[in-house]
């Protein structure tokens, strides 16, 4: 199973509250988080982009890093972990993309890979002037469809004169392409972006779901199954979870729910209001999800929270799914929880055993696991 760690390019990481760590994000910040997921064995890193946040007392999200210039720089620093970024492709012209990737691709020397999103906050966009309005929700998978065969069109060849509603190449060029097949990754969760995925993606990203229930989420395996089955394709899903782990489960719920307790009810307001602008496709937008999923303190993501061994045996459940072939993690405190995973849960893992730690390809001992 693979295992990867979600940047957090913007402030106080995933957590909506004033009792979890605050912090800016900085290129040193994510600089150490992703060379000690590197050295701890992790596969991938992946960074999100987010033009504007959800404000209330935490100001959550108000401040980020842009993605692409952030992943740029982490893969020149890096020498093994696959890494990230993500294409708002709203404001981001394929062609531009497709050579910043190939750019990328160079200096990672192959470990580049892309995640593409339609964007479903209007005032990420309306603030520029480029949100094509609320009619875009209905039809914003046609559009990424175009996006997508222009950036392969391109990655292949290096030229496109692709001819479509929202994309008009003509003799439109990008050298050098990847020395690397360039991996796309999209986030899909109802039937429309399912099929999306089956057709053109090669990784669909989802939402864990609830509190300590790590194979909630297995169904969309099988509904992404019936798309590919159509497509032909072999698409595999990474799944996002929150963990908050520590010595005992006694001390890992009491972080949560001092998280809990410290809500930023403002903040929390205005992405739920946001998240339920989009209408018109059903689960389309992860986000919409927050209802009634775990807590919007986290987004309603997926979270694990127990001692370090209870942890990893939810993680090896998550790896027992069939179609799972990756683990996107988030933490409450990231340096210190990486360094946590890689020493105090990963060796306990079944399905992390054999991992390359700090460059030795020796296997980890498979510890016993307690109650």
């Amino acid at each position: 199973m693979k295992i990867g760690i979600f940047c957090p390019i913007g402030n106080n990481g995933w957590l909506l509250s004033e009792n979890a760590p605050q912090f800016k994000p900085s290129f040193e910040m994510n600089k150490q988080i992703v060379q000690r997921a590197e050295h701890y064995g992790f596969d991938f890193a992946l960074s999100m982009i987010k033009l504007r946040g959800f404000g209330g007392k935490t100001e959550f999200w108000d401040h980020n890093l842009e993605t692409f210039t952030l992943m740029a720089g982490l893969a020149a620093v890096t020498s093994k972990i696959k890494i990230y970024a993500t294409a708002a492709t709203l404001v981001m012209p394929p062609a531009i993309v497709a050579r910043m990737a190939s750019t990328i691709d160079s200096i990672s020397n192959g470990r580049f890979g892309l995640n593409v999103v339609t964007g479903w906050q209007a005032p990420e966009y309306t603030q520029m002037g480029m949100w094509p309005g609320d009619e875009y929700f209905g039809k914003r998978y046609d559009y990424l469809s175009e996006y997508v065969h222009v950036l392969r069109d391109l990655w292949a060849t290096g030229t496109s004169d692709f001819k479509g509603e929202h994309f008009q190449m003509e003799d439109c060029r990008v050298s050098p392409v990847p020395q690397a097949d360039m991996k796309i990754i999209c986030a899909g969760q109802s039937d429309t972006g399912l099929a999306f995925s089956a057709q053109y993606a090669d990784y669909n990203f989802v939402f864990g779901k609830g509190l300590n229930t790590p194979t909630a989420y297995a169904e969309i395996n099988d509904r992404l199954k019936v798309h590919t089955d159509q497509t032909g394709r072999d698409v595999q899903t990474y799944v996002l979870f929150m963990v908050i782990a520590a010595e005992t489960d006694e001390a890992a719920f009491a972080k949560w729910q001092s998280y809990n307790d410290g809500a930023d009810v403002e903040a929390i307001n205005w992405l739920m209001n946001q998240g339920g602008k989009d209408t018109q496709s059903g689960t389309d937008t992860n986000i919409r999800q927050m209802a009634s999923s775990v807590s919007p303190v986290n987004i309603n993501m997926g979270t694990l929270v127990g001692s370090f061994e209870k942890v990893a045996a939810m993680l090896d459940e998550i790896g027992e799914i069939k179609g799972t072939e990756g683990i996107l993690l988030t933490f409450d405190d990231f340096i210190q929880c990486v360094e946590d995973f890689g020493q105090k849960i990963q060796p306990l893992m079944k399905c992390r055993e054999g991992v390359v730690v700090d460059g030795d390809f020796s296997a980890m001992p498979i510890l016993e696991k307690t109650a």
